[in-house]
């Protein structure tokens, strides 16, 4: 009898460890669409963590170079972004048509991309782990987004940046990229309409 009592206590152990690890795993999941590792690993960052979750480099010195932002759009158009809109703010937006933080985020991403057009700010969407376009295209279409998105399925693009600057499987994530080409702030989350002005006014301001 007491065999059979252990084997069942160490089974009930068993189950109680797999429920508790599945438990873990579903918080995870529901805090966001993806999370992981920094780009490239580890390493030095001049990041301090501002108001609403958004990490700046306020000393313009310390900032590391931004990667070229080129490749195809969803519309299958050659882009380089760097190049176009060299002398400009440029806000880098990664996201995906089956991300939910990514559809809250829409709107908003929309409206200050509009609205902040005449003063030097352009944005920038990548699109990931979506394997076809159409229903990145459909997500575009539905939040009437202004600006264009690279393609880039296997989330190749995200990797060209500076260690520590950008996590690749936090999704959406926007990185900010001043003037100079430099990575200046950057948010591994979902930002709201408040956000994205605060961390862009600086930047607007800097001559």
């Amino acid at each position: 009898m007491s065999a059979c009592r252990a084997n069942r206590r160490n089974r009930n152990r068993r189950r109680n460890s797999v429920a508790a690890i599945g438990a873990a795993l579903a918080t995870l999941a529901l805090s966001a669409c993806g999370s992981g590792g920094t780009s490239g690993g580890g390493g030095e960052t001049q990041f301090v963590q501002g108001q609403g979750g958004v990490s700046v480099v306020k000393d313009r010195a310390g900032r590391q170079d931004a990667p070229e932002l080129s490749g195809k759009t969803l519309q299958g158009e050659e882009l380089n972004a760097t190049e176009k809109f060299k002398g400009k703010v440029i806000v880098f937006n990664v996201w995906g048509s089956w991300c939910a933080p990514c559809r809250a985020e829409a709107k908003g991403l929309g409206k200050v991309a509009r609205d902040y057009k005449d003063k030097g700010v352009e944005f920038v969407g990548l699109n990931t782990r979506d394997p076809d376009p159409a229903p990145a295209k459909a997500f575009e279409k539905q939040f009437d987004v202004p600006y264009p998105s690279i393609f880039d399925s296997a989330g190749k693009l995200i990797l060209r940046f500076p260690k520590g600057s950008l996590n690749p499987q936090a999704i959406p994530s926007t990185v900010f990229i001043d003037r100079d080409g430099k990575i200046a702030a950057r948010a591994i989350k979902p930002l709201d309409e408040d956000e994205l002005r605060e961390t862009l006014d600086p930047l607007v301001a800097e001559k």
